[in-house]
């Protein structure tokens, strides 16, 4: 079956039940309208609002999205870009595509011009819609986009290269559209992350979408009556792919704007969020919060909330033994997963197994995972080796990069290019990136294993561990250190605090400086690098 059928599932069984809730709580004035004669939504009077919409909603703004793009010459196969901010429009957007028999195509919204210009052309994008956020990046690349034969604009004060989106799709059929879809079809092309140049298109069928729900569903046994709170960009594959839990259990969402720790926890208390997804950096932020006194939990009804999941990078074991300690109550999971195996899934921890945490689990649902050497043969359990990952969510391929597929696919698995071990009990350690491997003086260093570590002194807020070139050594260990605000931290407290590693992966260079993330919160090493290594090494590993 293709992921659009929940979708119509629902609209059936729970058609005035609310799908879809947008928050911005920051300013409380709003005012209420209506948009046809059957949603009743709020819009925004200044940068505060809430709005939300029904699960029957919700399909027929699909509905009529697809009726807009096949009225429009979209056929079966063609591919629908997205480049819009989280709202109330993005996932109807998104299924409208689907329901086409299109291929949609999220866009990461930091994405500079020349960025988009080439992810839309790397992916043949016939169609885009976008946001108010990025009038002057459309504009500056819209001469250039010959292949793109839409441009539609949802927002308001359209610009005059596009067509207002929200005023033609009013007047389009609610109506499921005849497209035949099924789960062989190719449903989606997200993009990696681009850590080493410009980023790939990874390719997914119908298949792995529904099984990403049906993995989530599995693993936090999403049911009716759950409300999961959504704050990373839909773009992503992590945020996205979480909510189909939701999606396939028929459960209410409510997407969130801002992260800081009483925006989130005010959303929780006020919307009954029972599922919270957050990423370490937030997670800190709440625990630093309710420590300096900043935020006082008796301020808020939490009582709902029954799971909290990590995913996107490696976890600090101290972070969820604090966690643990304030919310004792809670369930505790993190997800491993790669956009090109549709999200987060293909190894997990599991809720039942919080005494393994550090470990980023077990295969998840429906998967099998192995570790391998250079040969790409198995390593005893104990030995570090690269993961690679098997089942139904893996991608097709990179889209027009044959050499990229090959060098990642074999005989259906995905070789992630993660670095990690499997314990006596079968569980997984990430270890690293295999990339990011540090090598000094002919001893490998994983930086995840000194981030962690330092990750441990109350002082310090984020880290980040880098190779440094050496002319002696050929690299060495640098930790960019964010300290805590209010607190003070020297390199000598540093050096002392690390006398109980091993010699060889003390970090040799300590720098004091933010470090930058993502907005899936995964270290951005590559800028890093960049700053302190300078442009030869990093074209070096580029061209590497």
């Amino acid at each position: 079956m293709p992921i659009t059928e929940f979708l119509e599932e629902n609209a059936v069984k729970y058609p005035g039940e609310t799908a879809l809730v947008e928050l911005n709580p920051e300013v409380q004035e709003i005012r209420r309208t209506t948009w046809k004669e059957y949603e009743l939504i709020e819009r925004p009077l200044g940068r505060a609002y809430r709005r939300e919409i029904t699960w029957r909603v919700f399909d027929e703004k699909a509905n009529r999205c697809a009726n807009l793009l096949i009225g429009r010459g979209i056929k079966k196969g063609d591919k629908v870009a997205i480049l819009m901010m989280n709202g109330i429009e993005w996932l109807p957007i998104y299924f409208g595509a689907l329901k086409a028999g299109a291929l949609a195509v999220p866009l990461n919204f930091r994405y500079t011009a020349e960025e988009i210009r080439y992810c839309l052309d790397l992916s043949d994008a016939d169609a885009l819609f976008f946001g108010p956020e990025f009038i002057g990046r459309v504009e500056e690349i819209v001469e250039d986009i010959p292949k793109v034969k839409l441009i539609f604009y949802v927002g308001d004060g359209c610009p005059a290269y596009a067509e207002n989106y929200l005023h033609l799709v009013a007047n389009e059929s609610s109506t499921r559209p005849d497209v035949t879809i099924t789960d062989d079809d190719f449903a989606a092309i997200y993009f990696s992350s681009g850590t080493t140049g410009f980023p790939k298109a990874i390719l997914h069928k119908h298949q792995s979408l529904v099984h990403s729900a049906r993995v989530e569903q599995k693993h936090h046994g999403q049911t009716h009556d759950d409300v999961f709170l959504c704050i990373p960009p839909l773009y992503h594959t992590g945020a996205k792919m979480h909510w189909f839990g939701s999606l396939i259990s028929g459960s209410r969402a409510v997407l969130l704007t801002g992260v800081k720790p009483e925006t989130i926890l005010k959303a929780a208390s006020a919307e009954k969020c029972s599922i919270v997804w957050l990423l370490v950096p937030w997670a800190q932020d709440i625990l630093d919060a309710i420590d300096d006194g900043r935020v006082k939990l008796d301020e808020y009804d939490l009582s709902r909330w029954r799971l909290m999941h990590i995913g996107a990078q490696p976890v600090p074991l101290s972070l969820i033994r604090r966690w643990k300690a304030v919310f004792p109550n809670h369930q505790y999971d993190t997800n491993y997963g790669l956009s090109e195996s549709i999200g987060p899934g293909c190894v997990h921890l599991g809720v039942e197994n919080i005494d393994k945490v550090g470990a980023i689990g077990i295969p998840g649902y429906g998967w099998e995972v192995k570790i391998v050497d250079d040969r790409r043969q198995e390593v005893s359990r104990g030995e570090v080796g690269e993961l690679a990952v098997k089942g139904p969510g893996v991608m097709t391929c990179y889209y027009h990069d044959e050499k990229a597929t090959r060098e990642v696919l074999q005989d259906g698995w995905l070789f992630t290019g993660d670095m990690a071990m499997q314990d006596a009990d079968g569980f997984i350690y990430l270890v690293d990136r295999k990339k990011d491997v540090i090598i000094t003086g002919g001893e490998n260093l994983y930086p995840v294993q000194i981030e962690d570590y330092l990750r441990a002194n109350p002082k310090i807020k984020d880290v980040a561990v880098i190779g440094l070139p050496d002319a002696r050594l050929g690299e060495i260990a640098a930790a960019i250190i964010e300290v805590k605000p209010g607190e003070t931290l020297t390199e000598a407290e540093v050096n002392d605090f690390c006398r109980d590693l091993p010699r060889y992966k003390r970090p040799r260079r300590v720098i004091f400086a933010d470090v930058p993330r993502n907005p899936t919160g995964k270290i951005e090493k590559p800028k890093l690098r960049k700053i302190y290594c300078g442009e030869s090494l990093v074209k070096s590993q580029i061209e590497g």
